[in-house]
């Protein structure tokens, strides 16, 4: 899904206001950002193991609110929005967040 699609679906269902985060799609989005985060550290464990430098150094858990992922999104030019995917803009957020010590 890219970052366009994601935005619209829950600019939609943010205009539901208290029941938004009740509804199917709300779900559906939900599920979208947390297989992007296993995907994303399935990767990174991955690199660790094989003894390679990884692209950010996140701790084991950490949590990540609906707000800071959507000021994310956000943060995306409106016409690069539909060429990001919801896994790339994961991944960026990471390198922000978590960068590794030089």
């Amino acid at each position: 899904m890219s970052v366009a699609a994601f935005l619209a679906r829950s600019d939609a269902i943010l205009r539901l206001g208290p029941l938004a985060m009740a509804t199917p799609e709300a779900s559906r989005l939900k599920g979208e950002v947390i297989a992007a985060a296993r995907r994303y550290k399935a990767r990174v464990d991955a690199e660790r193991r094989a003894g390679r430098k990884t692209t950010s150094c996140p701790p084991e858990t950490g949590t990540l609110t609906p707000q800071q992922w959507l000021a994310h999104l956000r943060s995306y030019p409106a016409p690069r929005r539909p060429s990001v995917s919801i896994y790339s803009a994961f991944d960026a957020l990471m390198k922000k967040r978590y960068p590794c010590p030089a």
